[in-house]
């Protein structure tokens, strides 16, 4: 069913609308899943709904070009938090904006895919996306770190 379809039937009388910023986002989108290399702007997200930390967290995720991955140890010590692994991760776990900031790019220490909002299964098709292999045991198989 279309979108207008669904729109009538629950809303009568309504109408369908956009305006040219959605319209370009939406462009974005559906480049990104098509595969192309898109690379969003962090201008079009509200980092203000971030903590401190999470914003240095996600503008260092944002950094990580399509077909690269990193660990969530890499970003943290990145940030000067050595420490900071579990952090990082608990920060991309509630990332506001996935896909704008890429955070299927951030991986366990260990080369296991770790956990995303999407599931592990969005997580691994969207690492394939980006030309990221798998091994057997399902481990990350790449030299395209970052950080």
């Amino acid at each position: 069913m279309s979108f207008e379809y669904q729109l009538h039937r629950l809303f009568p009388g309504s109408k369908a609308s956009t305006c040219s910023e959605i319209d370009s986002v939406a462009t974005l989108f559906e480049a990104f899943l098509n595969g192309e290399n898109v690379k969003f702007a962090l201008a079009m997200v509200r980092m203000n709904l971030c903590s401190g930390f999470q914003k240095k967290v996600l503008h260092a995720e944002h950094r990580i070009p399509r077909g690269a991955v990193s660990t969530y140890q890499r970003i943290a010590k990145h940030l000067n938090k050595p420490k900071g692994a579990r952090a990082v991760g608990n920060a991309l776990a509630n990332n506001p904006f996935p896909i704008i900031v890429p955070c299927h790019r951030a991986v366990r220490t260990d080369l296991t895919i770790g956990g995303y909002q999407g599931g592990i299964k969005m997580k691994r098709t969207l690492l394939e996306m980006e030309d990221i292999d798998f091994n057997e045991t399902g481990r990350i198989e790449t030299k395209n770190f970052f950080y």
